[in-house]
């Protein structure tokens, strides 16, 4: 990291990095990736990062559960959304693999958005496949897988939103810190190997219009 961030948060440090790129980040992730791999190899980052959440106010604690979600396989915490900046942090608290539900985290999947990632605790299978699409890119008709790598504590990845992937499997008290990139996409596909079926995904806060033309 850059010796001007340095002083700040684990959080704001990388922030702070993120924003005064000279460059739309979004169009440039695999440098955002490069800046991630640095600023996750920090010694004290899992409790930085504890630290960061006992020191929420009550109305943070607030705002931080109501922009959270509940997943088939996980908790994804939303740690930082501000409207101006194109990116958010996020801590993802893996279930137990006895709770989890089949749907779209385990399945082949990609997302509307960017996004790099780093396992605090815990361990993941991790898979990549390449997938064709059907026309206008609104289906997978197939995919291929190319990569399988059990990922461990300490691991980072980055994933751009056009490319496909799966976790099948996570170790019990597995956790995940990521930073995302705002939606490059209006949707993300995920696809069932077994079934061969395909699905296209748009978020619910997209769909308003749709839903006064069927009223």
């Amino acid at each position: 990291m850059l010796a001007e961030f340095t002083g700040l948060s684990a959080l704001e440090e990388l922030a702070a990095r993120v924003k005064c790129a000279e460059f739309p980040v979004v169009d440039h992730w695999t440098d955002v990736g490069e800046w991630f791999r640095e600023w996750a190899a920090r010694p004290e980052l899992r409790k930085e990062l504890r630290a960061y959440i006992d020191g929420l106010t009550p109305q943070q604690a607030t705002w931080v559960i109501a922009h959270s979600r509940e997943t088939t396989t996980h908790f994804a915490w939303c740690l930082r959304d501000e409207e101006d900046e194109p990116f958010t942090f996020w801590l993802h608290e893996y279930k137990p693999l006895t709770d989890w539900r089949a749907g779209y985290a385990d399945s082949v999947h990609n997302h509307r958005y960017h996004f790099c990632t780093t396992i605090l605790s815990g361990a993941y299978l991790h898979e990549r496949f390449d997938a064709r699409l059907g026309v206008g890119g609104r289906t997978v008709i197939n995919t291929e897988l190319t990569n399988r790598t059990q990922c461990t504590e300490g691991t980072t990845g980055t994933l751009l939103a056009h490319e496909f992937h799966r976790i099948p499997r996570a170790a019990d008290g597995t956790m995940t810190f990521l930073v995302k990139s705002r939606a490059v996409t209006p949707w993300s596909l995920s696809y069932d190997p077994d079934t061969g079926l395909s699905h296209r995904h748009v978020p619910v806060e997209d769909r308003l219009e749709d839903l006064t033309n069927h009223l």
